[in-house]
């Protein structure tokens, strides 16, 4: 290295620890790291906008759910674009991607920069040629994943990293939306899972900045044609509470249909790289029956909203989104389901409100309020996040009386939800992949504390065959208090206590290994603390030999030993969340 770089090298090094030792030096990066998530969202949501424009001739300012008129023949975009994915993914051939997510929960918030670039590539392609999917996922991926790799590069610990790489992603929701509270509340319930005080200036002020930045730029602010504030009543919290529980089982239903799309394409003989230009194919019916199907229907929200409705019309759009979204996600196109589960949302509560006006003498509801009630509720039971969607309609509507409905019917889908089927759309596809993820919450700590970590490697052994007079002789007693036992070929046989072996009512010609415990009871060495601690509750032991697949011992964990190194690490986590470290 030339002398000329050790000032540069002294100087990153100083930067680093002033980041890493100093809150304001944090919320400087927080801040770097919204702006260059809210530059991130803002080119690919016009990246995605130019090329449907290109491809399916659309006006300045139009979008593709919402167009007037599409030519037929340019729907062959579908098929192109899932051909184009389809060599994409045959390329590539790798693993799963890493998403914020999973990232987040067991990685500490580290993401591969290529699997940040597969996410957000893939996503991009697929939202741009009209696939039913929404660009959140290449948002959120895109700000989180830079987020990640400033931070490895400024080797932040594990909690300021994960914090950082959550900024990065509810700054780049922020952007999208034009909404700072969603972004944030975004980062704390979808991406952390938990909201500490330690978390809330740099995350606020990563989606504040990404808001502002968005805004200077000339982008529009995501907002509900509300045509006015309407009184609010029981009558209507009443009303609101049932669409909850219709949201909650409609947004189950789609989670299902996309995973039974997605089973049957894998079951099949259809080959990967295949898949998504089949999907395409066959999305162009749907395109053909209704235009709201394609793309994340971000347009046509507010089209539905003012438009005269009829209640098979709105039934036949969403049956048609749900059927869109899944063949789109099932065939293989990336992306996700937040800006269409809005759309579905929307939809529902305007169905909802038509359906109730039929019937004599019923409360009547407002159908922009029951638009935004119903998108709530509906995007919360597939998205997770009851608050962060009910910022989400405070902040599209400016309207405090149908915000309150919004919490109540967002807690009670969220609840029904969760109560029933237990996972959102990102930790179902997680589960599916053999996962056990409910939310972004840290416990990647659990799988890294392993059986091979605790374990005692300085055990005593003795063979399974010889005589008690013999382990007499080698182990007296006050010596150890427990022996592993070998079979002839050196693996594991049993536990024997020194004690038991020193009982007067034991024989001293008779074989050791008759006294021995738990033979078929054993950890292998990369069990996280979790599983060890379910293995000691299910043997009911008190010691545990750790063996190889072969069988050889390698150690031995006491169960005193495993809880208190849970203890101590739990406690170390609930510090860093805390901001105690």
């Amino acid at each position: 290295m030339s002398h000329a770089r050790y000032p540069m090298v002294r100087a990153a090094n100083w930067l680093r620890r002033r980041i890493r030792s100093s809150a304001p030096g944090f919320l400087a990066l927080a801040l770097l790291v919204g702006v260059g998530a809210g530059l991130c969202a803002i080119a690919l949501g016009q990246i995605a906008r130019g090329t449907q424009r290109l491809l399916f001739g659309l006006a300045q300012g139009e979008h593709l759910s919402a167009a007037e008129a599409i030519a037929p023949w340019r729907l062959i975009a579908l098929p192109i674009g899932g051909a184009l994915l389809g060599l994409v993914l045959w390329f590539l051939r790798r693993r799963q991607a890493v998403d914020i997510v999973e990232a987040n929960a067991l990685h500490g918030g580290r993401i591969p920069a290529r699997d940040t670039a597969t996410v957000v590539g893939t996503t991009l392609l697929s939202n741009s040629f009209g696939a039913s999917v929404g660009l959140e996922a290449a948002y959120a991926q895109a700000g989180g994943g830079l987020a990640s790799l400033l931070g490895q590069k400024m080797k932040l610990r594990r909690s300021d990293l994960r914090t950082l790489m959550a900024a990065g992603a509810g700054a780049a929701v922020s952007a999208a939306f034009g909404a700072p509270l969603t972004g944030a509340f975004y980062a704390f319930e979808v991406v952390l899972g938990a909201y500490s005080t330690a978390t809330v200036a740099p995350v606020m002020l990563a989606a504040l900045a990404a808001a502002v930045l968005a805004r200077a730029m000339g982008m529009t602010p995501y907002v509900i044609a509300a045509g006015g504030m309407h009184p609010i009543g029981t009558a209507d919290y009443a009303l609101y509470a049932i669409l909850g529980l219709l949201c909650a089982g409609l947004g189950i239903a789609l989670m299902r249909m996309v995973s039974l799309v997605e089973r049957a394409v894998h079951r099949s003989t259809l080959p990967a790289h295949w898949a998504p230009l089949v999907g395409g194919l066959l999305l162009v019916p749907l395109g053909l029956l209704s235009h709201q199907t394609l793309s994340g229907g971000h347009g046509a929200l507010n089209l539905n909203l003012m438009a005269e409705v009829t209640i098979a019309g709105l039934a036949l759009t969403i049956l048609l989104k749900m059927l869109a979204s899944a063949l789109s996600l099932g065939f293989g196109f990336r992306g996700g389901l937040f800006f269409a589960s809005l759309f579905l949302g929307s939809l529902v509560g305007r169905l909802y409100q038509v359906v109730l006006a039929e019937i004599p003498g019923l409360h009547v509801l407002a159908p922009d309020d029951a638009t935004v009630v119903g998108m709530a509720a509906l995007a919360v039971a597939v998205v997770g996040g009851p608050l962060t969607m009910s910022l989400l309609v405070l902040e599209v509507t400016h309207d405090f009386s149908i915000t309150g409905v919004a919490v109540a019917a967002s807690l009670i889908s969220s609840t029904v939800a969760r109560a029933t089927f237990g996972y959102s759309f990102s930790t179902w596809r997680l589960h599916l992949r053999g996962e056990t993820l409910r939310s972004g919450r840290d416990v990647g700590w659990m799988r890294a504390l392993t059986a091979g970590q605790m374990m005692r490697r300085d055990v005593p052994r003795f063979a399974a065959d010889a005589s008690v007079s013999a382990f007499r002789d080698r182990f007296p007693l006050g010596s150890t208090t427990r022996v592993v036992l070998l079979d002839g070929e050196g693996h594991y046989a049993g536990i024997v206590d020194t004690a038991a072996a020193w009982s007067p009512e034991v024989e001293p010609v008779v074989e050791i290994g008759t006294l021995g415990k738990l033979p078929q009871a054993r950890l292998a060495p990369e069990m996280g603390i979790g599983a060890v601690l379910e293995a000691f509750d299910r043997v009911v032991a008190d010691d545990l030999v750790v063996a190889g697949p072969d069988g050889d011992v390698l150690g031995l964990i006491t169960e005193r030993h495993a809880r208190r190194r849970y203890a101590e690490e739990l406690e170390r986590v609930q510090r860093e969340l805390y901001g105690e470290v």
